[in-house]
């Protein structure tokens, strides 16, 4: 019989388990694609959709889509409770934060 997780995991060494497990915590913080990060924020498609203030299809089509307006997404991860940030990183400059791009009423 093979061996279990748990087992494979005890038996490395310690400084191996945590870059392991610190991996699998920034796989884990990273969401692939809109449907994921519905279903992370415990909301249906008929939910999305109420909020945005279209039909259920419409959500389904926007999941589905892998190329969006920036207002788009920032109106649907507004109807998931979150908020959208645009991050840049730019050589020599660091990291910068845009505000305003994608909101329609800026």
């Amino acid at each position: 019989m093979g061996r279990s997780h748990e087992q494979i995991m005890a038996a490395l060494p310690a400084g191996r388990r945590r870059r392991i497990e610190a991996r699998t915590q920034e796989l884990i913080a990273e969401v692939e694609g809109l449907k994921a990060l519905r279903q992370l924020a415990q909301r249906s498609q008929e939910q999305i959709a109420e909020t945005l203030g279209v039909k259920q299809p419409s959500v389904h089509k926007i999941e589905r889509q892998t190329d969006l307006y920036l207002s788009t997404l920032r109106r649907f991860v507004k109807a998931a409770g979150g908020t959208l940030e645009l991050r840049v990183e730019l050589p020599g400059k660091g990291v910068l934060h845009l505000t305003g791009v994608g909101d329609i009423h800026a």
